[in-house]
C-alpha cells in the first residue's frame, strides 16, 4: 500500500542561520513519529541576500528529499507563501517558515488532526517571545479586524499549518496576484482545526518584518477582508455633503437677510468650498469602490517568477500566474 506523502513547505528569506537545523528537525520526525509517511522538503527562497541559497543547495545535494524553488526577485511574503504552497505534490502540505519562529516539531500533532478529518489545521499563537509592544500592536490589529470584517477571521494565525491536497487545489484556482492566505483560509476552510503553540524569536536574530512591512501586511489583511473602510468614506462624504448643503443654505439666507453679515464675496466662496469639498469626498469614496473592483478583476501579472528549481523531475513553467 502506497504511503501518504507530506510536503513540508518552507518559505524563506535571509534564513541561513536556521534552514539547516529546520531540515534536521523534519528528518528526525519522519524517522520517528512520522516514519509511516513519505515526505519531501521544499524551500521557497524569495531572493535572499545572505547565504540561504548556498545552504539550501547543500541540503538538496545531500538529501533526495530536499528540493528548492528560487524566485528571480523578492516578490514579498504573501506572494511567496501562496506560490510555495502550490509547489506541493503530497497528500498534504505543511507550511512552516524558515526562521523557526513557528515550531516544526509540532507536525505530528497537525498530522493527527488532519487524519481525524480536518482538511486544514492551523497553528494559533497563545504566547509569544516577541516584545510587549509588538504583542500590543498585534492585539490592536485583531480588534480592528474583528470590528471591520464581514466574516470571522482566524486570530493569531500567520499561515503556519497543515493543508490537505484538496485545499491546495482551491488555492490554485484563486487568481488574485496579491492573495492574503489568512482571509482565504477563513473563507474556504471556516471549520478548520487548530494547534496552539508558543511563537519564538526569529532564528536570524531579528524578524524581517519591520514597522513598514508589518503595516503593509496589516493593510493587506484589512483591505482583503473588508470593504467597510471604503464604504465609510462614501458615507462620510454623503453625510458631510448634506451638512454642507444645509450650512450653505444657511449662509445664503443670512447673506440675503442681512447683507453686511459677511464681507463681499466671502459667502459665495464659503458656499463653493463646502459644496465642492463634500462632492469630492463623496465621489472619491465611489471611485474607491470601482478601483477596488477593477483592480481585483483585471490584474494578470505573474504572482512570482521562478529563476531556478532544484530536485524537481520535470521543469514546469517558470511563472505562477495567479491561477490563469
Amino acid at each position: 500500500m502506497k504511503r501518504k506523502k507530506i510536503s513540508v513547505i518552507v518559505p524563506c528569506y535571509n534564513d541561513e542561520k536556521s534552514v539547516v537545523s529546520l531540515c534536521a528537525t523534519v528528518r528526525e520526525m519522519f524517522g520517528g513519529p512520522l516514519k509511516d509517511y513519505d515526505y519531501d522538503i521544499i524551500y521557497a527562497d524569495d531572493d535572499s541576500a545572505d547565504g540561504t541559497r548556498a545552504k539550501v543547495r547543500e541540503l538538496c545535494a545531500a538529501d533526495r528529499h530536499v528540493r528548492a524553488v528560487f524566485n528571480m526577485a523578492n516578490f514579498g511574503f504573501s506572494r511567496n507563501v501562496f506560490s510555495a504552497l502550490q509547489e506541493s505534490d503530497g497528500d498534504a502540505a505543511f507550511l512552516v517558515f524558515g526562521d523557526l519562529q513557528d515550531p516544526p516539531e509540532l507536525l505530528p500533532e497537525f498530522v493527527r488532526k488532519w487524519e481525524a478529518g480536518s482538511k486544514v489545521v492551523v497553528g494559533r499563537k497563545i504566547a509569544s517571545d516577541e516584545s510587549h509592544i509588538m504583542n500590543w500592536w498585534r492585539n490592536c490589529y485583531y480588534r480592528v479586524i474583528r470590528a471591520l470584517s464581514e466574516k470571522p477571521q482566524i486570530e493569531e494565525f500567520n499561515g503556519y499549518g497543515l493543508y490537505d491536497r484538496r485545499f491546495i487545489e482551491v488555492l490554485r484556482n484563486i487568481g488574485d496576484v496579491q492573495p492574503y492566505l489568512k482571509t482565504v483560509v477563513s473563507e474556504y476552510a471556516p471549520d478548520c482545526a487548530s494547534v496552539e503553540y508558543r511563537h519564538h524569536k526569529s532564528g536570524r536574530g531579528r524578524s524581517n518584518f519591520n514597522f513598514y512591512k508589518n503595516y503593509d501586511f496589516a493593510m493587506e489583511g484589512i483591505t482583503s477582508s473588508t470593504k467597510k473602510l471604503l464604504r465609510a468614506s462614501t458615507y462620510l462624504g454623503a453625510g458631510l455633503g448634506i451638512i454642507s448643503v444645509i450650512y450653505a443654505l444657511y449662509v445664503l439666507i443670512r447673506k440675503l437677510t442681512s447683507w453686511n453679515t459677511y464681507p463681499a464675496g466671502l459667502a459665495s466662496i464659503m458656499i463653493g468650498v463646502f459644496i465642492l469639498g463634500s462632492a469630492e469626498l463623496f465621489f472619491i469614496g465611489i471611485l474607491g469602490e470601482y478601483v477596488l473592483s477593477i483592480n481585483t478583476r483585471t490584474m494578470r501579472k505573474p504572482r512570482v517568477i521562478v529563476d531556478e528549481r532544484i530536485g524537481f523531475d520535470e521543469e514546469p513553467e517558470k511563472t505562477d500566474d495567479g491561477g490563469h
